[in-house]
């Protein structure tokens, strides 16, 4: 008998790797008894990622589903594990220093044993402060190593920087191989050359199913060192989730290594649960497609856990080709065409913006940029027409150090638009927030919470945690699950059926005027005014009526200005970020200055002034849906 393997259920990357959404905590706590009762996992993934603000979304309290979600696992002796984005907290965006140091301390008072750290830029040093942050809160702390293969991403380079991170303080390293493109051999090597020189470190291994390497790949590290292997389990196992349980443990097993053995009635029942939490509403949000295996995925090397959003995506975008070759007299194009020209376009984009490894965000960044290449080239439009200001914010160095050089042509593009490379330190460009959040927090009568669990929410996802106390977030969600069952409801009726009557609340067009209602917050009733535009500030919904004020879109005179279109489909805003001052009607601006921006496949999109003049009219509040030439503002 060979030494020991162990495993660890990766339930919340199970669900985010499918679809939007993971289970609410009343769902959560009913499988937990059931996941300890199969006897066979040594750890659970149970938060981080997209976690907390999935939570918030749903209009619930992140902070309440964690600390419940982890408390039977610990009285289990199970170790629970998050995953955690460096530089970017739990977000898409760098946090601020302070608000990182919170973020272990609150973790750990709310169950977390273990912090996997990634940077997607592989930057070490953005890792650093992560490692120590951790440790001072008396978690476990875990450094990943994003795998991705290109000329860049050699045996010898994820070893110098496993090494790198075991100098610095981790307690331990996760091959984390988030598109499942490590090959099985390579990935042996590095697993390999960490044990040879530091056989205490325990090492875990994360992979995708996706293009169909990772069980040759699991039995690789196994047989070089390898002490943790994350798993998924049916229906969520293989696609874009992960290698499934059952099929790890009999593996290793006929290879001679001493693995758990799984309590099959229990497996059942999780099984079950799974199941029925998709029938419920979370099935709603996940495509058929996700559970389907894809070799083309080798040569992008896109990540498994956003192939769900890329497909989403895909169906938009898709829309708004052939209405433009509709009117150019052009060939409509199929959704596989564009697919196919989308992963061509991610092999031209990723070398010449420096090899980010394609991880969250980096993932999204580089698909994003490849497909808005690919629209503007399709609608006649040059090549790198339109940046995002967050792929600038990774190209300019502003997110860490890109482990390859820019091209030419992207140099070249920085320096024409005036913009400026950072060498130094990335944390150094976002200043500590903590005291003003606190004094926001005062200036509404929000209590900061258990452990300041609370201020940390709100520090590191503002507008979701305001949406969230005002009972607009779960309006909104409630309303996207009625619409969506009423959809899926009407698809499943024959042709020549009547369709019956939507509920009003799926039928209505969004209100443009604050709505009165009774909102469920907690099991408690609450009567709020909700509207759907900017928020204002709120008192607590738990000692007062929650008001979200919206201010109604300037108009002008008809005719008076030229019309500010949007580049493309997303959701319209002012501003950015909290600290942004909008533009307002009166104005002056000037050619290319920032007049707002369309959120877009999780990426900022500046739109900027083509020409000078005074805003006449805003045409939309914060938040609005928009679609592709649909005006924004208009300037006289």
């Amino acid at each position: 008998m060979k030494r020991e393997i162990k495993f660890s259920l990766v339930f919340r990357d199970m669900w985010q790797s499918a679809g939007k959404y993971v289970p609410t905590v009343d769902q959560l706590t009913r499988v937990a008894p059931a996941i300890i009762e199969m006897g066979c996992f040594a750890r659970v993934e149970t938060n981080g990622g997209g976690f907390e603000q999935v939570n918030l979304l749903f209009g619930e309290n992140p902070n309440k589903a964690v600390r419940e979600w982890t408390k039977p696992f610990h009285e289990a002796g199970i170790q629970t594990h998050m995953l955690d984005r460096a530089l970017n907290g739990l977000r898409m965006s760098p946090v601020p220093d302070d608000v990182r140091q919170l973020f272990y301390q609150v973790k750990k008072a709310q169950g977390t044993d273990i912090a996997r750290t990634f940077c997607g830029l592989n930057d070490v040093r953005n890792i650093a402060p992560s490692i120590k942050y951790a440790k001072a809160a008396g978690m476990i702390s875990q450094c990943s190593l994003c795998i991705t293969h290109s000329p860049i991403h050699t045996v010898d380079y994820y070893t110098k920087m496993a090494m790198e991170l075991i100098e610095l303080g981790a307690d331990e390293i996760c091959i984390k191989d988030m598109a499942g493109i490590g090959r099985p051999h390579s990935l042996g090597q590095i697993v390999a050359n960490i044990k040879a020189k530091h056989p205490e470190i325990p090492v875990q291994y994360h992979s995708h199913a996706g293009p169909g390497f990772n069980v040759a790949s699991i039995l690789e590290v196994c047989n070089a060192g390898c002490d943790y292997i994350d798993v998924g389990m049916e229906p969520l196992s293989w696609g874009t989730g992960h290698a499934d349980l059952l099929t790890v443990q009999a593996m290793l097993k006929d290879a001679g290594y001493k693995v758990p053995e799984i309590n099959m009635e229990a497996y059942m029942k999780v099984r079950s649960l799974i199941q029925e939490f998709m029938d419920d509403f979370l099935g709603l949000y996940i495509s058929p497609k996700n559970r389907l295996m894809n070799s083309l995925l080798i040569g992008p090397g896109l990540p498994g856990g956003m192939m769900g959003s890329l497909m989403s995506d895909l169906e938009k975008n898709l829309e708004t080709i052939n209405k433009s070759n509709i009117k150019n007299n052009k060939p409509l194009m199929s959704q596989d065409q564009l697919l196919i020209k989308l992963f061509d376009e991610v092999a031209y984009v990723w070398p010449r913006v420096g090899y980010p490894p394609l991880v969250t965000p980096f993932s999204q960044y580089v698909k994003n940029l490849a497909l808005m290449n690919v629209m503007q080239m399709e609608k006649g439009k040059a090549r790198w027409s339109m940046i995002a200001d967050d792929i600038w914010d990774m190209i300019l160095g502003k997110a860490g150090r890109l482990p390859g050089p820019l091209a030419p042509e992207i140099i070249e593009k920085a320096k024409a638009e005036g913009r400026k490379f950072f060498e130094g330190n990335p944390q150094d460009n976002y200043p500590d927030a903590l005291d003003k959040y606190r004094k926001l927090m005062n200036e509404k009568q929000w209590e900061t919470g258990e452990d300041d669990e609370e201020l940390f929410e709100y520090a590191m996802h503002p507008a979701q945690y305001e949406a969230y106390r005002s009972g607009k977030a779960k309006v909104e969600f409630k309303a996207d699950v009625a619409k969506r069952k009423a959809e899926k409801q009407a698809a499943a009726q024959p042709a020549d059926t009547p369709s019956p009557a939507a509920p009003a609340s799926v039928t209505m067009a969004m209100p443009t005027t604050p709505q009165v209602m009774t909102v469920d917050v907690n099991g408690q009733a609450y009567k709020v005014t909700v509207a759907f535009g900017d928020t204002a500030n709120t008192a607590p919904a738990e000692t007062q009526a929650a008001t979200a004020a919206t201010s109604a879109p300037a108009t002008a005179p008809a005719g008076a200005g030229k019309e500010v279109l949007s580049p493309l489909e997303g959701k319209f805003f002012l501003v950015k970020g909290a600290s942004d001052t909008p533009v307002k009607v009166g104005d002056v601006v000037k050619e290319g200055d920032v007049l707002c921006y369309v959120e877009a496949m999780k990426t900022y999109n500046a739109v900027r002034a083509e020409f000078g003049g005074t805003v006449t009219a805003i045409c939309l509040a914060s938040g609005d849906a928009v679609s592709e030439d649909d005006v924004l503002m208009t300037i006289q």
